[in-house]
């Protein structure tokens, strides 16, 4: 499933690389669905029904709006009736600083921060099913708030859209490179506004791009897959896959074929492009 995308104004493109919506109707009964990893962080505003996660002692209601950072397994939610979402997809090395929060490498954050005051309005404007002025509220939110970037926002900025252009395939050296910068410097940087290495944040942009495309096009070739994202053969990526989503490349194939086929209450994810 991918989203409808609003592309930001040209001062929040460093940090944000849009904003969605969407909207699922789960029935009367109990249901659950898939956030799967991607190389983004995002803020994520509900409406309607209940959301809740799953946690060891049982589920875990989510207030809104919540923290879905950077994740290395796939996380479940739990909905029932229709479930309305507003999110806002940040780049890792950037959503800390936009929120004016310390970095974590938590894949679920909740959140206490001024923006839970925006839920009243965009309540109000969702009910009317007023979409548009939703999201605009969220937009004049973050313009109000923008702030200076810090010093490092450029180094970040140019080793982000380095690792964005090669879909997460550059080496740490090049990325450092790209941004006019020390391996080590680099590194620290990265990590402290992110609270995860660049190789974390590259494996999970090189992830994204196997995901994406064994969603759209389930036929794809894996080996072919491989070698256009620098993996070194195909069972590199099988590994890499399974790592990240639980699952291997050709389950997932398999189950997104379905989906596509014959839209099915238990197999329902966020796939972003």
């Amino acid at each position: 499933m991918q989203p409808p995308e609003i592309e930001p104004p040209p001062e929040l493109r460093e940090r944000i690389k849009c904003f969605w919506h969407t909207s699922l109707d789960f029935g009367a009964s109990p249901a659950s669905f898939e956030v799967l990893p991607d190389g983004y962080a995002e803020i994520i505003f509900h409406f309607g029904s209940a959301c809740s996660v799953a946690a060891p002692g049982g589920l875990r209601p989510l207030p809104s709006p919540f923290l879905m950072g950077l994740l290395n397994q796939p996380v479940r939610l739990h909905a029932q009736g229709r479930l309305a979402v507003i999110g806002i997809r940040c780049y890792p090395w950037a959503v800390f600083d936009l929120l004016g929060l310390p970095a974590g490498n938590d894949g679920l954050r909740i959140l206490a921060h001024p923006i839970a005051e925006l839920q009243a309005a965009l309540s109000q404007q969702m009910q009317a099913e007023n979409v548009a002025a939703a999201l605009a509220l969220v937009q004049a939110y973050f313009l109000a708030a923008q702030r200076e970037p810090p010093a490092a926002a450029g180094l970040l900025g140019k080793a982000g859209g380095a690792m964005r252009a090669a879909h997460g395939t550059l080496p740490v050296s090049q990325v450092a490179a790209a941004a006019h910068a020390t391996v080590r410097t680099l590194e620290r940087q990265f990590k402290h506004s992110s609270g995860h290495t660049v190789k974390d944040v590259s494996g999970l942009m090189r992830f994204e791009q196997v995901r994406n495309h064994l969603w759209l096009t389930p036929g794809t070739s894996l080996a072919g897959l491989a070698q256009a994202l620098g993996y070194a053969d195909q069972a590199h990526l099988s590994r890499e896959f399974k790592r990240y989503s639980g699952t291997t490349p050709a389950a997932f194939a398999r189950a997104a074929k379905g989906q596509q086929q014959a839209a099915s209450p238990d197999f329902v994810a966020f796939v972003q492009a």
